[in-house]
């Protein structure tokens, strides 16, 4: 993602939203990526997602307009204007497959909420043992 842009979090949003405003995650129900596609969703993003398992963090994003899909398949990612994808997914993954076939631009998580922070301050806290 490019580094432009003059400041604030209106800005983040219109360089965010010139290049993707329909966002989808694979793997939506796990901690890094549901964080992030909640941003999404209260910026009024349109987002989707899938993951192996419903639970109490896919029922949220559900409540928030996410759509969550159980499973993963090819046909998920139609209609999206990326994928942002966790370091947990494999390559041959259904849906990065077919959103390089469809040349949909894959984001790793990292980057996604590299552009969510570009304009925020941020407090990282990190340790050896959790």
């Amino acid at each position: 993602m490019d580094r432009r842009g003059s400041g604030g979090a209106d800005s983040a949003k219109a360089d965010l939203a010139r290049r993707y405003s329909r966002v989808h995650f694979v793997g939506i129900g796990g901690v890094g990526m549901s964080g992030i596609a909640e941003v999404l969703c209260t910026l009024g993003y349109q987002v989707s997602g899938s993951d192996t398992a419903d639970n109490a963090v896919t029922r949220r994003l559900t409540q928030l307009g996410a759509t969550v899909h159980r499973g993963h398949a090819a046909s998920n990612v139609l209609g999206t204007d990326c994928v942002v994808m966790s370091s947990a997914i494999k390559r041959d993954n259904p849906e990065l497959m077919e959103a390089r076939a469809q040349r949909i631009p894959i984001v790793p998580r990292a980057e996604m909420l590299a552009e969510l922070m570009r304009f925020r301050r941020g407090i990282a806290v990190a340790g050896t043992h959790g």
